[in-house]
């Protein structure tokens, strides 16, 4: 029994050092429903106490509401106590139920606000090229439980592709073989494969495959200056030499070098003459 507590007043301390102070609701609900659990007192937070039983009705139904009211006071005073001064001025004349009502009224905003800023800051992670994997994935990891613990859990699969979607280039060979294997791995047994990953990586930095959109695999190795592209240049046709005039010869007319047939003088002279000559003879035959 001293057993019981000692546990039960360790438990308490929790919520005692870390009172509620109005920016920290959902923290200090979580622990204050693992306290009451232990103690068999979390009824008293999800049910009204009912109804005063007549004096003549059956004894058991008494005695459920008596403990119902004396746990509802135990809770209530012990949730008081757990309070900033300001939120034990409001809230000291309502009891449990109606206590735990009012403060889910009156911090709804902040858990809607806490849920867009993790949602958002889970979304914006993305890993820098180089940077080690590790505390990467655990800053995910912790937006993620974080967001199971405000009551909107992400489903495995999702979770997984969040932090897929968040490494560099660098690991692009290790994401397409993660889906086309088709694996589902919580998101601790990624951790663990990523890490063998980038040991790889950092071992063999240049043997990492680059797949680029609708051009497969490159080579694996090769300096990325291996793969710039040559400006194009057309090709220009080949400078065929024309052929050159050929050289005056000898001219078959008076046999003198340096010109040919139709450009000599002596040849142009004798046609003219000829030409004179058979005008002549053509007119005297005509008389």
């Amino acid at each position: 029994m001293a057993a019981n507590n000692t546990s039960t007043l360790s438990l308490r301390s929790i919520l005692e050092k870390d009172k509620l102070n109005g920016t920290n609701f959902l923290d200090w609900f979580r622990g204050l429903r693992i306290v009451l659990k232990q103690e068999r007192k979390l009824y008293v937070l999800d049910n009204p106490i009912p109804e005063q039983p007549a004096a003549n009705a059956p004894r058991a139904e008494r005695d459920a509401y008596s403990k119902h009211s004396n746990d509802s006071v135990d809770v209530g005073c012990f949730m008081l106590a757990t309070m900033s001064p300001d939120l034990q001025k409001d809230l000291e004349h309502l009891e449990a139920f109606e206590m735990v009502n009012h403060l889910k009224e009156m911090f709804q905003q902040q858990a809607r606000q806490e849920r867009f800023d993790t949602t958002k800051a889970l979304h914006s992670c993305k890993m820098a090229e180089g940077a080690p994997v590790s505390p990467h994935v655990l800053k995910m990891k912790g937006h993620i439980d974080h967001l199971e613990r405000l009551g909107f859990p992400i489903s495995q699969e999702l979770a997984t592709d969040l932090i897929l979607n968040s490494l560099p280039e660098s690991y692009s060979q290790f994401v397409m073989n993660f889906n086309m294997n088709n694996m589902e791995k919580s998101v601790s047994e990624l951790h663990l494969m990523l890490k063998t990953a980038e040991h790889n990586i950092k071992k063999m930095p240049g043997q990492v495959l680059m797949v680029h959109k609708g051009k497969g695999m490159k080579t694996k190795g090769r300096s990325n200056k291996a793969y710039k592209k040559k400006p194009y240049t057309q090709n220009k046709p080949k400078n065929h030499n024309k052929p050159k005039p050929p050289k005056e010869g000898v001219c078959h007319f008076c046999n003198e070098p340096g010109h040919w047939k139709r450009n000599c003088k002596l040849y142009l002279e004798d046609l003219k003459k000829k030409k004179s000559s058979e005008t002549t003879t053509s007119g005297s035959e005509k008389k």
